[in-house]
């Protein structure tokens, strides 16, 4: 679970009581339904390639010093090196940029599976399989017996990673479809077919294992009990969508500035926070996605953007913008799907539980961008 500082009475009563209720902490409305249900197709296409690439990363790019092809998913023809060089092609750097991140924070029982005892013996079989023809590496990893361990950690939450958001890929496609079918009219019902989703997959369980030669490596056995909610899901909320990382240009990393927080816990850059209009700079790894989500767009959400000011001269700016009304219903399904207690009891004891579960929750998103996308 997600550790928050509790300050009763001190969040906003209009979200609390939305929540409550089964709302959102997006409005309702016809317009905000088209631009989250069509955002999410476009995000659910993107993430489904950075999935496919991140497993094959983890699977078969592992303990590669310089892996020239990883973005090539094993593909590699001189017609996609030109298209690479001409930069024409999804910005997997940002997938591993966010698969970085949940492992900078931490959090989470894939964060205290890495850094148990137990790892390191689990992964030494497979540095020494992978270097056993390799005396200068070898040497290497006995005078630096942490260094190639570290990059196992890394794999394993990219293929984490790689996993989340192949649920989550097919989730957002499958609202997209329910949306076009007529089964989708309320943000409400963007909320419930997200919170289902993430219900029903709760304890699908967490692998990950590699191969050299004829032989299988388990690198996360399902014995080691992690599953999608507890271990990925809730971890990623806290690293992506609140934590994150200060965004390089846009502020000082100088120690004197004082202008970075000293705690992690205290990090308010995530997507939630983060302020759309940078998008589109030099060194903001959002502009990455928002670049790759574009190509992806329905025509209704284009349509959209044309009307109004501007048109698609600051396209990704308003990407950025629709894409935070979405993960606020994301969010949304989050909280509700993890309260104490349904949000229907009529016991006056789980109702105050719950209540103060949420104050926690949108007294922290009180700094967030909740108000401006409304």
């Amino acid at each position: 679970m997600v550790t928050i500082e509790s300050s009763s009475h001190s969040a906003p009563n209009s979200y609390v009581q939305r929540l409550e209720t089964g709302g959102a902490l997006l409005s309702e409305s016809k317009g905000h339904v088209t631009e989250v249900v069509c955002i999410l197709k476009s995000y659910g296409t993107v993430l489904d390639a950075y999935s496919k690439n991140l497993i094959y990363t983890a699977e078969n790019q592992f303990l590669v010093f310089f892996p020239f092809f990883k973005y090539f998913n094993g593909d590699v023809t001189w017609a996609k090196v030109l298209q690479h060089w001409q930069h024409n092609r999804l910005n997997y750097e940002y997938a591993e940029y966010c698969g970085k991140s949940m492992y900078w924070h931490g959090g989470g029982g894939l964060a205290n599976y890495v850094d148990d005892l137990t790892f390191r013996p689990r992964v030494e079989p497979i540095i020494q399989r992978k270097f056993k023809a390799n005396p200068l590496v070898r040497t290497l990893h006995r005078a630096f017996p942490e260094f190639l361990p570290e990059q196992m950690r890394l794999m394993a939450y990219f293929h984490g990673l790689g996993q989340f958001w192949r649920i989550m890929s097919d989730m957002f496609l499958a609202l997209f479809d329910r949306y076009e079918q007529g089964e989708i009219t309320g943000i409400a019902d963007v909320v419930d077919h997200i919170r289902n989703g993430l219900v029903a997959a709760a304890s699908d369980p967490v692998t990950y294992s590699v191969t050299l030669g004829d032989r299988a490596y388990s690198v996360i056995p399902k014995s080691a009990g992690l599953t999608f909610l507890a271990d990925l899901a809730v971890p990623y909320v806290e690293a992506i969508f609140f934590r994150g990382t200060p965004f390089p240009g846009t502020i000082s990393y100088n120690a004197q500035a004082y202008q970075i927080p000293l705690y992690k816990q205290d990090f308010a850059y995530g997507a939630l926070y983060a302020d759309p209009l940078p998008i589109g700079g030099s060194g903001i790894p959002p502009t990455q996605l928002m670049q790759d989500m574009r190509y992806f767009l329905p025509d209704e959400l284009l349509n959209i953007y044309r009307s109004q000011s501007r048109g698609t001269d600051d396209l990704k700016v308003k990407i950025c913008e629709t894409f935070q009304k979405s993960m606020f219903c994301v969010t949304t399904a989050a909280v509700q799907g993890l309260a104490p207690f349904p949000l229907d009891t009529n016991d006056p004891a789980e109702q105050e539980s719950n209540r103060t579960y949420l104050e926690a929750w949108v007294t922290r998103l009180q700094s967030s961008r909740m108000d401006e996308v409304q």
